[in-house]
């Protein structure tokens, strides 16, 4: 089979756990386009926080962000489409989890916007601060479901056990899809339709490249559709057991250039 397509996540896969792209990856990326091969981006993160890895990597045209949930154009910093749930169901979702989990710190993003509940005014990490300082509103949580919502947020005690994902899931039902992109202690709810693989497939609908036709890569939860949807699914070496289980394959870690050596391999059988 011959690869037309390359789609991977950013933290954890792409990228190291300092958060930089290595010479080799960036190479490796730079010679599968130059070999004809698209390359997608297809990450949990928000579109606010694509710049920086745009530098790193350079401007490869759309960016799949929130798992799926909104599209992102780099060159013109605009979002070219949104998955959002609906405010009513965004406002169910918000009563079911805080009844349940009163601990719960719930956030929205909306497109670029991204909002907390008042409780979150009870953390003291430099995270917070850092949320701050780039414009996170804060306020009633539900105050701010006036809006389709692009990604739920969930962040619940640092102790949270192992199958909470789960837990919250059958509490909301199909109302939305839960994943992680770290531990599950902060859970990430989109629409039930939403996955990075179902806004990929689309993005490269229009180009007639099939699923089969795909390299993708991932190491969390939120890249199991991704990794089962494609013809070769990668997982890194770091990657959670869940996605190790259903890889095709399973490479070196994200911080030994995992993407790049099969990248390169594949680059060699053409």
């Amino acid at each position: 089979m011959q690869f037309r397509a390359i789609a991977t996540d950013l933290d954890g896969t792409l990228l190291g756990h300092d958060g930089s792209v290595s010479a080799r990856t960036r190479a490796a990326v730079d010679a599968a386009e130059d070999a004809g091969l698209l390359f997608v981006i297809a990450t949990g993160r928000p579109p606010r926080w694509i710049p920086p890895v745009i530098e790193q990597i350079g401007e490869r045209g759309l960016v799949v962000c929130a798992n799926g949930g909104s599209v992102y154009d780099p060159a013109r910093e605009e979002l070219v489409a949104r998955n959002d749930l609906d405010a009513e169901v965004a406002l169910a979702i918000i009563d079911a989890v805080q009844g349940a989990y009163p601990d719960a710190v719930l956030g929205l993003e909306q497109g670029f916007q991204f909002s907390a509940d008042s409780s979150i005014e009870r953390m003291t990490s430099p995270l917070l601060q850092s949320w701050k300082s780039q414009g996170l509103r804060i306020g009633p949580i539900r105050s701010f479901a006036t809006e389709g919502v692009t990604k739920l947020i969930v962040r619940l005690p640092e102790n949270t056990p192992p199958g909470t994902a789960a837990a919250v899931q059958d509490l909301i039902g199909d109302l939305a899809l839960v994943t992680h992109s770290t531990n599950e202690s902060f859970l990430e709810l989109s629409r039930p339709d939403v996955t990075k693989a179902a806004t990929v497939e689309r993005l490269l609908l229009e180009s007639g490249i099939a699923p089969e036709e795909v390299v993708a890569f991932g190491d969390m939860p939120n890249d199991l559709a991704l990794i089962r949807w494609a013809g070769l699914g990668v997982a890194v070496g770091n990657a959670h057991p869940a996605l190790r289980e259903v890889a095709d394959e399973v490479t070196a870690t994200n911080d030994e250039d995992g993407v790049a050596l099969v990248i390169e391999r594949i680059l060699g059988e053409i």
